[in-house]
Order: structure tokens, then sequence, then C-alpha cells
């Protein structure tokens, strides 16, 4: 039975990049960014800290490209991974609708909105005329997936009839700047619902386990936006 979900995205951090002498994400940071200034005979085990959010204040966020997280994303919609494949400075790997069977099918609503109501007058070929809900569409969708698989269409030419929300898993690669983007992009108050509520709640992670590089974003009383602090 196909199955509507609302609000159920979230997130994973699979790895944050650390060094193979067991330096952690500032240490690489800062190992890296005194290469340009000659400077690593400073390096203490207190130093990485300050350096990096020296760096960041300054604006030279290049040198926090030096580091990285690996994060995986479930119960977002193929509209969530469309959104964020186009982050271009990253590494993705999405639930292929090619070889995935979906005949399980499993849809993301907006939130606030009822799935039982019926709100939409559906005319059939043969002119007859029924009121459907979004779940009653939602269970014809996966009806007609299983149909043509059973009419031996494979998935990667049955998953032409499913649509934008279904549900589907991605794992996300990028450096320490370019997370910065995407939360600075999606976690806006003007940004798509999905993609916001779970980066947001992503940036309230991170922000405690990598504080100095994202702790200048600022998280909304309600917690559902973020922006950068001026």
């Amino acid at each position: 039975m196909a199955e509507v979900l609302q609000n159920a995205g979230s997130h994973r951090i699979l790895a944050i990049m650390t060094g193979i002498a067991g330096e952690n994400p500032l240490q690489l940071i800062e190992l890296a960014g005194r290469t340009s200034y000659q400077s690593r005979d400073k390096i203490t085990d207190e130093s990485a800290s300050k350096f990096v959010e020296m760096i960041r204040k300054r604006g030279h966020e290049a040198v926090i490209e030096h580091s990285a997280m690996m994060v995986e994303f479930n119960n977002c919609s193929r509209g969530f991974t469309h959104e964020l494949v186009r982050h271009r400075i990253a590494a993705f790997l999405q639930e292929s609708t090619r070889y995935v069977d979906e005949s399980n099918l499993r849809v993301v609503i907006p939130p606030n909105k009822d799935a039982d109501a019926k709100l939409v007058d559906l005319t059939l070929s043969d002119g007859h005329a029924i009121k459907v809900s979004f779940r009653d569409w939602v269970e014809l969708n996966e009806q007609m997936y299983r149909g043509l698989r059973k009419a031996d269409w494979v998935p990667q030419d049955a998953r032409q009839v499913l649509p934008t929300g279904v549900v589907a898993q991605i794992v996300m690669t990028a450096n320490f700047r370019e997370w910065r983007h995407v939360f600075t992009l999606r976690c806006a108050p003007d940004a798509h619902w999905e993609i916001r509520r779970v980066m947001v709640n992503l940036l309230k992670d991170v922000k405690q386990r990598v504080p100095v590089v994202f702790d200048d974003f600022e998280i909304d009383e309600e917690k559902t936006t973020a922006v950068l602090k001026k």
C-alpha cells in the first residue's frame, strides 16, 4: 500500500574528514592554512579553533575547503534531491529509479496539508467524474506503476509515471565551504519548505560538532530558518 509522508525528511552524518595522524577537522584546516603563512611552528594543541575562527571572520573561506563532511538524507522527495544536486562542488550518489523497484510507493506531501481531503474533481476518459484526495492519487499512481511492472515494463521505463514527490535516498559529500553555501541558500526563509526543514536540522547538528566553522549561522527561535550573522 502506498505511503504518504509528512515532515519525515532526515539526515545522518556519515563522516567528517580527519587526518591520517588523527587530526580533527579544524586541525586539518589550520595545517593547510598555515602553509600560506609558513607559520606551522605556531601550531599547538589549542591553536586550531582560534586560527579557523580568524580565517572565517576574514572571509578567507578557501582555507576551510580543506575539510569535508559526508551526509545521508532519508525520506526526502525527488524534488528535494533535484535541488540538492544543483550544488556543483560536491559528490552525490542517489537511489536509482532505473534499477530500484518502486512498487511500494512512498510520497512526500507538504506540511499542513490534508492527504485525505477530497479536493480534486477527476474526469476519466469515459467521462465519469470522481472526487479524489492526494492519498487517492498516490494510490492510483502506485497501481499504475505496479501494473506496468506486471506488464514487463522494467523499472527505468515504469518510472515515467512516478511523481516528483516520490521518496529517494541520497548521499552528499562536500567541503565545509560548500556546506556553508548550502546552508546560506537552503536555510533561508524563502527556501523550499522541505529542503529548508532538513537543512536547518543538519545545521543544528554541525554547529555542535564543528562550531567554529558554522557558529556564525543564527537559527531562529522557532528553529525553522537560519541566516548568516552580519
